[in-house]
């Protein structure tokens, strides 16, 4: 018992646990749709060094491609944008705009594949496109993609989060 209690106390880390930071509405939402056993790629802040940014898209896009679940999340200025890849290998994005009481959560199915933008950020949003505002400004551009067509004519470029379909019952016609 004493080799025992000799070898746990040689174990023990010298530098002291730093308190878990608790879990957000991204974080907890991307856990969700990741399910148990995915991997957790990383939550960066948007101005993370370049070599953070490639482990985590690295790990991510091996994880997609794998079918294997994961989640990767990013902070920046007044939202927090997230992908989870799901046990059954769809993907989704997760997005919370704002903060405090006002901020808004939305997630949904990925629109387009999952690929690493120009910023180091793996991201299935289409280029052109930002999240729920596809008028903004797009950090992730300058990576083409083929968005498919629309049968009507033109580009059909889908949205990441469409608007829900109402369950209210329509109107007889007589």
């Amino acid at each position: 018992m004493v080799a025992a209690a000799c070898l746990t106390g040689c174990n023990k880390s010298s530098t002291p646990a730093t308190p878990a930071k608790p879990d957000d509405a991204v974080q907890v939402k991307l856990k969700q749709i990741a399910g148990p056993g995915a991997t957790d790629c990383g939550r960066l802040d948007v101005r993370a060094a370049d070599a953070q940014l490639t482990g985590a898209s690295g790990c991510a896009t091996k994880a997609a491609e794998s079918k294997h679940p994961f989640y990767v999340a990013y902070d920046m200025p007044g939202m927090a944008t997230g992908v989870a890849g799901a046990p059954d290998g769809k993907l989704f994005a997760v997005q919370l705009q704002g903060s405090g009481t006002g901020a808004q959560l939305e997630s949904g199915p990925c629109p387009a594949d999952l690929r690493v933008a120009h910023s180091g950020r793996v991201t299935c949003f289409i280029p052109g496109t930002m999240g729920l505002t596809p008028t903004a400004s797009d950090p992730h551009s300058g990576i083409a993609v083929n968005p498919g067509t629309n049968p009507k004519g033109g580009m059909g470029i889908p949205q990441p989060f469409p608007t829900p379909k109402s369950d209210a019952p329509k109107p007889k016609s007589k």
